[in-house]
């Protein structure tokens, strides 16, 4: 038998509720929104003890799968394997697809640790203590749930009423509780004995799957096929997508927990949070005297309680409080923080005009596994870039049918291909690429490229692009 555990890590969210700077291009989990690390990047760390954890298996949408590489190897953190789904179908048969893969790889009796990738969680003594019982329950055969010890009447969040004590800080389940109103919140903290539902388990494959096959069978054939007929990409394994799209849209906590007889809850009290708007942000960050935080370049005057992020534009705010201003690079964000929870409906809104969908689904800079680019200027037949590569990386060898594009280097030094002739520019340099020409551009330095690109034809979408050769299997 295997003692280490295998860290399950859920990574394909995407965090509406922190609009504009989470949208469905580059979600939450992937954004260091309260430290120099990204939510995505503290999970990894957290289970990177090779005396506990085996290198983790993450879940994740197929477009993010890049950033999970990129960001994993920023850290050094070894991965057992990124599954990819090919359509999004909620937690029971992601974790299903995840524990085919757990017993395939580290057998059948491995015990796996469900983590989402977008929580703040302080890991103090009382944490660790928690992974220790859990575990030893999870071998026992048994499903956990953590419940976290709750600080006041949130809203946001689901409840678990824990039943009868076995003594060793495991808990019989009497019921899970929706999202309450805050008067039932407020009764609920009242009355003791219940817990917010932190979205984190301790299960053994065996167990879990065999009460997926008799609760959700939908979800366990479609797992167990998605993971059978998976195949080979690069460093990524992509699911199957004809199985996986079998399954039902259905959250792990209906399909299974809430009807399994092998449920056990773990009351838990270390900090935590979902970080699932912009007020549990404030909460988890650090405030000045007055009860502000503020990430970015701002001046505040005479107010209080407040959050502000900024990307780029100086933000001056005078005699406020309670207010959340975020403001990204193309979108600005203007509530009441204690109101933080109706972002989630004014993305809706935005989602729902064709003139506003671009903003919830896209950032103004866009991240590649090789650099990115910035939206600059466009007009009718025109379009400015900031183009960045980082170092040793190089794009795909391409051509487009409908533009042509001028490069300038402000910064490093840009080894391009230009139908078979390679050239080197350094600062201050350009060249011409005319249209239909084959290309490509790399960075051979040691410090990161930037160019400025003017694109000038009768059609500039992203999808004029004719990849010839391509090293991230891209088409």
């Amino acid at each position: 038998m295997n003692s280490l555990i295998v860290p399950v890590v859920l990574a394909g969210g995407q965090g509406t509720r922190l609009w504009p700077m989470s949208r469905s291009a580059r979600p939450k989990q992937f954004l260091a929104l309260t430290g120099e690390l990204s939510p995505f990047q503290e999970t990894l760390r957290r289970v990177s003890d090779p005396a506990r954890y085996t290198p983790p298996v993450i879940i994740t949408n197929s477009e993010y799968r890049f950033l999970v590489a990129e960001q994993a190897q920023e850290l050094g953190i070894e991965l057992a394997g990124v599954l990819l789904e090919p359509v999004a179908r909620n937690t029971t048969p992601a974790i299903a697809a995840a524990a085919f893969f757990a017993a395939g790889r580290f057998g059948p009796e491995a015990v796996l640790h469900v983590l989402p990738s977008d929580h703040a969680v302080l890991t103090d003594e009382n944490y660790w203590l928690s992974v220790d019982v859990a575990a030893r329950a999870a071998h026992a055969g048994r499903l956990v749930t953590f419940g976290i010890a709750p600080t006041g009447p949130e809203t946001g969040y689901g409840y678990i009423e824990a039943g009868a004590g076995s003594g060793d800080g495991v808990h019989a389940v009497a019921r899970f509780v929706e999202k309450p109103d805050h008067a039932s919140a407020e009764k609920m903290l009242a009355a003791g004995g219940y817990y917010w539902n932190s979205g984190m388990f301790m299960l053994g494959a065996r167990s879990f799957l065999s009460e997926a096959e008799a609760l959700s069978p939908e979800s366990h054939e479609a797992a167990r096929g998605a993971v059978e007929s998976a195949k080979a990409d690069l460093d990524f394994i992509r699911l199957d997508e004809s199985s996986f799209a079998a399954a039902p849209n259905i959250s792990v906590d209906y399909a299974i927990f809430e009807k399994s007889h092998l449920v056990s809850l773990i009351p838990v009290s270390f900090p935590w949070s979902d970080l699932g708007s912009w007020d549990a942000v404030w909460k988890v960050s650090g405030k000045d005297a007055a009860g502000n935080v503020v990430k970015g370049d701002a001046t505040l005057n005479n107010t209080q309680n407040s959050l502000v992020v900024s990307e780029k534009a100086h933000v001056a705010i005078d005699g406020l409080d309670d207010i959340a201003v975020i403001a990204s690079e193309d979108a600005i964000y203007i509530g009441k923080l204690s109101d933080a929870q109706r972002v989630g409906p004014m993305v809706k809104v935005l989602k729902a005009n064709p003139a506003t969908l671009g903003i919830t689904e896209i950032h103004r800079t866009a991240y590649r596994p090789w650099g990115g680019y910035s939206s600059i200027l466009s007009g009718d037949r025109f379009q400015v870039k900031r183009l960045f590569v980082k170092p040793g990386k190089r794009l795909s060898l391409q051509k487009h049918h409908h533009r042509s594009e001028h490069w300038v280097v402000v910064r490093g030094t840009a080894e391009v291909t230009l139908d078979g002739k390679v050239s080197m520019l350094s600062e201050n340099e350009s060249i011409y690429l005319p249209l239909g020409c084959t290309h490509r551009l790399a960075n051979p330095g040691k410090i990161l490229l930037e160019l400025i690109e003017v694109q000038t034809g009768s059609y500039l979408g992203e999808d004029d692009i004719i990849r010839i050769e391509d090293e991230f299997g891209r088409k």
